[in-house]
């Protein structure tokens, strides 16, 4: 049941991210067309596209995270023996969970002090696009725990067919 959920919140949010990421380039590609050939551009597009990036960076943060995508310095833990190395990725997992969380409630103050301010041009509230944070704290405090058992015990990542984070990191 549990591996269900996983796999639903896994896709999910690739797919959310994959419409993300094709409106904006719609939207970025139209607004560069329009402003070329008529010389005038959508108002609206430079700022929406902003906004899409931020939700698409918070979103895919724990996908990243679920993958081994985000920079490590792993030297300490692959240099010890197996029982350091696991305490060591221990106090990670437990930092990075303290830290998901205290962010997710410090950004949700945030987005609370928000409210009532409202954007340029499209004058939705500031409030909607900075829930990109609390949210993506919640989903890299979500992929931590799915992947916090096998990291810890073998320093190991979710496995994808689609992304090799070794090789992501190497470009």
């Amino acid at each position: 049941m549990l591996d269900r959920i996983e796999r639903t919140l896994v896709a999910c949010n690739r797919w959310l991210l994959i419409l993300l990421l094709l409106a904006m380039a719609c939207i970025v590609f139209a607004n560069v067309v329009l402003r070329y050939t008529t010389g005038d551009s959508i108002v609206w597009a430079e700022e929406v596209a902003r906004h899409m990036m931020i939700w698409v960076t918070f979103l895919g943060a724990g996908l990243v995270l679920r993958f081994g995508g985000h920079v490590a310095i792993d030297n300490l833990h692959r240099s010890v023996g197996t029982r350091s190395a696991q305490i060591i990725r221990t106090i990670v997992v437990v930092g990075l969970g303290v830290f998901f969380l205290v962010m997710t409630v410090t950004s949700s103050q945030y987005v609370y002090a928000t409210r009532f301010q409202t954007t340029a041009a499209t004058d939705i509230p500031i409030s909607y696009i900075y829930a990109a944070m609390p949210v993506g704290f919640v989903l890299m405090f979500v992929h931590l725990l799915f992947i916090a058992r096998g990291y810890i015990k073998a320093g190991d990542f979710a496995e994808s067919d689609e992304m090799d984070a070794d090789a992501a990191a190497s470009i």
